[in-house]
């Protein structure tokens, strides 16, 4: 049983494929993800090698980015509460990092800051 998003979703794919609609599809983040900062490159990919060997490092630093200016997908919150967000999601990944959820989590989020640093 198709949901009536997924038949929208095939319609519009239909459509699309004949020339006519064109879909656009937008990731919607929760706040701690959105809370990630956009960074420069180089500072992206030295936390990613940071959360890779030390979990939760690499976001634990990437949370004073955003008090030095880095913009982030949370534009309505203040600075101090994305800065304490980021530092949520750095001793979540610090303290899961013992059952390998944390560590894993915490190169992902690097990846996704690498990803962010790109656009």
């Amino acid at each position: 049983r198709k949901s009536a998003r997924a038949r929208e979703a095939g319609a519009a794919a239909a459509a699309s494929s004949s020339g006519g609609v064109v879909v656009q599809v937008r990731e919607k983040k929760g706040p701690l993800r959105a809370a990630i900062p956009y960074m420069p490159f180089p500072v992206a990919v030295f936390c990613l090698f940071l959360n890779t060997f030390v979990p939760g490092l690499g976001t634990f630093v990437s949370a004073f980015t955003v008090l030095c200016g880095a913009r982030t997908d949370l534009p309505d919150r203040h600075v101090c509460c994305v800065f304490w967000l980021n530092i949520a999601a750095a001793l979540i990944q610090i303290l899961t990092a013992i059952v390998m959820v944390g560590w894993i989590m915490s190169i992902f989020w690097g990846m996704d800051m690498v990803i962010l640093a790109s656009k």
